[in-house]
């Protein structure tokens, strides 16, 4: 897969024992790479990262903290850093705004700054976020060139972190600089809503269903009509390790900004979700409270990937039946099984890909 490019190779995940960067140290495990992850404590038991019992260097620090994580960068001497630590809840983002912007914005420049004195690197993927976009609540796909925006504090700290990495790939990571001046690209990746199994996180959908579920109790749905672009994690993973790939064959046309959304056309519903969730496990059950003076966030909100489609030859793998039917399997193993079916889906995943005849497993 990825041409054998992350066999060996010393890769620094920050953001490593949360929810995707879990699932991407699994991955990256699987194929060979070194991995050095770079997080704070896990806010939530059980975690992903400790059921997968993975053997890396795993450091616990913070991305604000711009001295260890140059430490870190110094000592282990990374060729590629995916960068996905952030604050990534938007109900978070209003209790805390200045946090917020300092982790999203400013933990970004910390991590920019490491690499930029770093003799072994050669790529950087930054994750934002789908909210990166000023959203106009309209019903196409935001496309790269859209504009930067952000109405609640987690949106605008994601659109401001996005423009943070043009000024830092134009000023110091020129792609036609690039073999004279430097020797790193950089690229940001903006994903949708993710979902499967492991994410135990505070304030998210399928989280709140599944912890729900474990105790007998119905979840409430507040915003039963929001659609948004749900797509299993091992989904833009597989974006973010192609985009990886690109960076570290040296070509500079990769060096940009890229969407990885889902595949379908039409939005599901929140309430959607819940009932496509509960086909695959009946435990589930949950009560619509709409709430009357609810915070702002976005109702809808979809990806247009065809740069990613055209360019990278990325495609997704699975449609959202099969996406919500693999994570509630993967809950309902858990809990009713003690089973952990993280490597079982991922084998899955990539078989899938395999007969879609898609390019980065070929």
């Amino acid at each position: 897969m990825f041409k054998n490019i992350y066999r060996d190779k010393v890769v620094l995940i920050t953001g490593h024992s949360g929810f995707k960067g879990s699932w991407l140290t699994l991955w990256l495990t699987e194929l060979g790479a070194t991995v050095v992850g770079y997080s704070l404590n896990p806010p939530s038991m059980p975690y992903h990262f400790e059921l997968l019992d993975i053997d890396i260097v795993s450091l616990t620090g913070d991305i604000r903290d711009r001295e260890k994580l140059t430490e870190v960068v110094n000592t282990y001497k990374p060729e590629i850093v995916f960068h996905l630590a952030a604050q990534p809840l938007v109900r978070q983002s209003y209790r805390t705004p200045a946090s917020t912007f300092e982790t999203n914005v400013m933990g970004t420049v910390n991590v920019f700054e490491a690499c930029r004195q770093s003799a072994s690197l050669r790529a950087i993927v930054n994750i934002t976020s789908d909210k990166c976009y000023e959203n106009k609540e309209w019903v196409w796909g935001y496309r790269e060139t859209d504009p930067m925006g952000g109405y609640d504090p987690y949106s605008s700290s994601k659109g401001c972190a996005e423009l943070v990495t043009n000024s830092y790939r134009n000023s110091f990571f020129n792609p036609y600089d690039y073999g004279r001046l430097h020797q790193v690209l950089l690229a940001s990746a903006r994903a949708g809503n993710v979902i499967g199994g492991g994410d135990w996180g505070e304030d998210r959908l399928i989280p709140d269903i599944v912890k729900a579920s474990a105790r007998n109790e119905s979840v409430l749905i507040r915003c039963p009509q929001a659609t948004r672009p749900w797509q299993h994690v091992l989904e833009p993973l597989s974006g973010y390790l192609l985009l990886g790939q690109k960076l570290l064959e040296g070509n500079t046309e990769f060096a940009e900004g890229w969407n990885f959304g889902s595949g379908d056309e039409r939005p599901v519903t929140v309430r959607e979700a819940v009932e496509k969730i509960r086909e695959s496990w009946a435990r589930v059950g949950y009560l619509v409270q709409e709430e009357t003076n609810r915070l702002h966030e976005a109702n809808l909100l979809k990806l247009d990937c065809s740069k990613a489609n055209t360019k990278l030859q990325w495609q997704s793998v699975w449609a959202s039946r099969k996406t919500f039917e693999k994570t509630a399997c993967w809950y309902k193993n858990y809990y009713e099984q003690n089973q952990i079916a993280s490597r079982d889906d991922l084998l899955e995943y990539i078989s899938d890909a395999h007969k879609k005849q898609i390019t980065w497993v070929m």
